[in-house]
């Protein structure tokens, strides 16, 4: 089954949003056996409409279209539809008296504008759509599909879920495809790569690895398609446990899995208390940990030692240390971390300093340059890092980076 996916709206091709849908839909598409053969983005006029329908209409056995369903009178996605289609647009009365009473319930009148949101193209199936006022549509055209969905979402994403993939299933009989994701951190790609060459050449026919690189960090995804189901999650499953035993050091997790959750997770099983104590990172460190629901349970707080003052004050880092080796330095990211397990009620405490840039390096201490110590008040580990001149990836890959060090403390010396 190939699909195209065609999205209306002069938001996103101005930059004013950014099309999420198509991105989700294609992984979930994926997973379905199904193929996106093109993502195709027009604006909100009646000829940029038809041009796209005429695209995508040459190249997939199914169109998903996103947008231009709404009460207001930019949205023409329906007329547009029921004019290149040669058909009448209809009132649909089930969907009027379901949007009544969705107005009855939120205490709002309804206008004109709901009104005409009910008409539809005649040949279209309506698929309802519980998140919101416009329902979706599946209409069949010259032997081809056109789904037409809102724009929002969350209600895209209800509509695909509940409505669209079963039909596609029932109607597109795909072979099954199926994945395993396996997360990295801390080695880059073209080393990867190079310990993995021997294992991407003996996978078998209809398997492939895929690397996928973040900041800091590499997705591993094998990708498999076989008729037999459970032959396809059994070899999946042997080729994953390959990797996992040649970079057990350097994984951290599996599928949707993140760092700061797996070092969750970690801490719990220990029964561990983690502070941070940071400079550079400015309190992104401790975002990302409390990002995870539960985090209350082994994350006790932060000091933002942002000036030298705060480090002496209340981390306890020496004048002299400061004046001796300056704030970027092994010496102050120790007494940092050193002082945090005092200061704080934690059982490990990591620190950070370094200089995010884009200004305030030097020849010894260039921009990009961290220092990170992670500390349980008898043992304590550092590490230098270096990054490049841009400061909002500089402060996420020392972050990543310093996540990672919790990580191989927890997993060395607890």
């Amino acid at each position: 089954m190939k699909i195209s996916i065609l999205t209306v709206g002069d938001e996103i091709l101005i930059g004013q949003i950014v099309d999420t849908n198509s991105a989700w839909m294609g992984q979930q598409l994926n997973l379905t056996g199904a193929r996106v053969v093109t993502i195709i983005t027009v604006g909100d006029t009646m000829e940029a409409i038809h041009a796209g329908l005429r695209e995508a209409l040459e190249q997939a056995d199914v169109i998903l279209m996103t947008g231009g369903l709404g009460p207001t009178k930019d949205d023409i996605t329906k007329k547009a539809l029921s004019e290149y289609m040669g058909v009448d647009m209809v009132f649909h009365e089930l969907t009027f008296q379901r949007i009544t009473k969705m107005f009855e319930v939120w205490g709002r009148p309804m206008n004109e504008a709901h009104r005409l949101q009910c008409y539809m193209p005649a040949n279209a199936e309506i698929l309802t759509n519980k998140m919101g006022t416009a329902p979706g549509m599946w209409m069949e055209y010259a032997g081809k599909v056109i789904v037409s969905m809102p724009g929002v979402p969350y209600e895209m994403q209800y509509l695909m879920e509940h409505e669209v993939l079963p039909k596609l299933k029932q109607k597109f009989q795909g072979q099954p495809i199926a994945h395993r994701t396996i997360l990295t951190v801390g080695e880059g790609e073209s080393h990867i790569s190079e310990k993995l060459e021997d294992f991407e050449e003996g996978l078998p026919e209809g398997f492939k690895l895929a690397y996928l690189p973040q900041i800091a960090q590499v997705r591993l995804r094998i990708t498999g398609s076989l008729a037999d189901e459970a032959s396809l999650h059994r070899i999946l499953d042997e080729k994953a446990e390959i990797i996992k035993s040649r970079f057990a050091d350097i994984i951290y997790g599996f599928g949707t899995d993140t760092l700061e959750g797996a070092i969750g997770v970690m801490l719990k099983e220990r029964g561990l208390k983690l502070a941070t104590a940071e400079s550079c990172t400015g309190g992104y460190l401790a975002h990302r940990i409390t990002s995870v629901a539960g985090a209350s349970d082994y994350f006790v707080g932060s000091v933002i030692a942002y000036a030298n003052e705060v480090k002496m004050q209340v981390l306890g880092v020496s004048p002299a240390t400061l004046d001796t080796h300056g704030a970027v330095s092994e010496q102050t990211v120790i007494e940092m971390a050193e002082g945090a397990v005092k200061v704080l009620p934690a059982d490990i405490a990591i620190s950070i300093s370094g200089i995010a840039g884009p200004g305030g390096g030097s020849d010894t201490k260039p921009v990009g340059l961290a220092w990170i110590a992670v500390s349980n008040g008898q043992k304590t580990k550092t590490f230098s890092i270096r990054a490049g001149k841009d400061r909002d990836k500089n402060i996420q890959y020392f972050t990543i980076h310093a996540l990672n060090q919790i990580r191989r403390f927890l997993l060395e010396c607890v």
